[in-house]
């Protein structure tokens, strides 16, 4: 076969942002991959306006947006879509689309109806996909994803002091990884952490930005959170990270926690337990999917059981020895080369 892979969200041209979230990662490894397992099928990588060469067999679109133009009107090919999650129209009380998300979701939705075949990161994501647009499930294809190689246990402990000297940064510490959209729940968080008064490095774009909209709904928790955190000494919020230094995080924290009340995969999960970290996580959406039994759960609505876990890991070492081992594991069943394998599946069946 020969395919198209539509790459626009990591090649500078995009103004979503999706370059340093887990769609940008997910791409920037889905291309590096295909050519790294699969010498069978002929790839060509383009973005959105270039002209496509003939013969192409296939066109996979390794993103969506509901609230965004996407997907092509014209359908000129066989079409694969990756639709990482839909929880912006789950909970679409939390996500008010605006009048002109509304009327793209309105066309979008149709178009997706139309492709040949969809992949999706999770059993969960698949149920949502499946509620929502109504199609058959033969259409749908799970294909769960893999960190990059590069994160991993670090044995050398000047890389490790050298970043946390770089940032100034306590010697043990609770580690938060994301965004700051309502599924993350993260102000539950930060109120339980500051109940504990034990340190939170926090890395995510949003947390150190100046330029974004006080006043959009998207934003109201990072508002919130931003107010929080602001001028307390317990809280580290760094921003987005070169991967080296977020993996020396991973490496030095006592765990990460991601108490999402939603999720479609969980990048984080699996690059901590990857990496040799603590995992402490809610049950929301798909992460029981991604963590199995390697993970340490919370109720994501319950702040004396946040807090109670929290404490437990932060100060029981024995735990978090076990914790890695079983992290450990279970990384090894989400490798690139299955998820590669997985998705040239997807195509065959498209």
């Amino acid at each position: 076969m020969n395919i198209a892979v539509d790459i626009t969200p990591i090649s500078g041209k995009e103004i979503s942002g999706h370059k340093v979230r887990g769609v940008g990662m997910y791409i920037a490894n889905l291309t590096q991959n295909l050519q790294r397992f699969d010498h069978k099928n002929k790839y060509t990588f383009f973005v959105k306006g270039d002209k496509l060469p003939t013969g192409i067999d296939i066109v996979h679109y390794p993103y969506f947006d509901p609230f965004f133009k996407t997907l092509p009107v014209i359908k000129k090919y066989k079409t694969v879509v990756t639709v990482h999650d839909l929880t912006p129209i789950v909970f679409k009380d939390h996500f008010p689309a605006g009048i002109r998300g509304a009327v793209h979701w309105s066309i979008q939705k149709i178009l997706l109806k139309r492709v040949n075949h969809i992949i999706t990161d999770s059993e969960n994501s698949k149920k949502d996909i499946l509620k929502i647009l109504g199609i058959p499930e033969e259409k749908v294809s799970v294909v769960y994803l893999a960190a990059d190689e590069s994160f991993k246990v670090i044995d050398d402990k000047k890389i490790l002091n050298d970043v946390r000297e770089k940032y100034n940064l306590p010697e043990n510490f609770l580690l938060y990884v994301g965004d700051v959209t309502w599924n993350k729940n993260l102000p539950r968080l930060v109120s339980v952490v500051k109940r504990l008064n034990v340190p939170m490095v926090m890395v995510g774009k949003a947390l150190v930005s100046i330029d974004f909209d006080k006043t959009n709904e998207w934003n109201k928790d990072l508002v919130l959170v931003r107010k929080e955190i602001e001028g307390d000494k317990m809280f580290y919020p760094l921003g987005f990270l070169p991967t080296e230094e977020l993996v020396a995080l991973y490496n030095s924290a006592q765990a990460l926690v991601m108490p999402s009340l939603y999720e479609g995969f969980g990048f984080p999960v699996l690059e901590a337990m990857q990496s040799g970290c603590p995992v402490v996580a809610s049950r929301g959406g798909s992460l029981p999917e991604v963590g199995g039994d390697a993970v340490l759960y919370v109720d994501c609505f319950d702040e004396k059981n946040m807090a109670d876990v929290l404490r437990k890991i932060f100060n029981d070492k024995k735990l978090q020895d076990e914790l890695k081992k079983k992290g450990a594991l279970r990384a090894k069943k989400f490798l690139w080369e299955k998820t590669i394998h997985q998705t040239i599946d997807a195509y065959g069946k498209a």
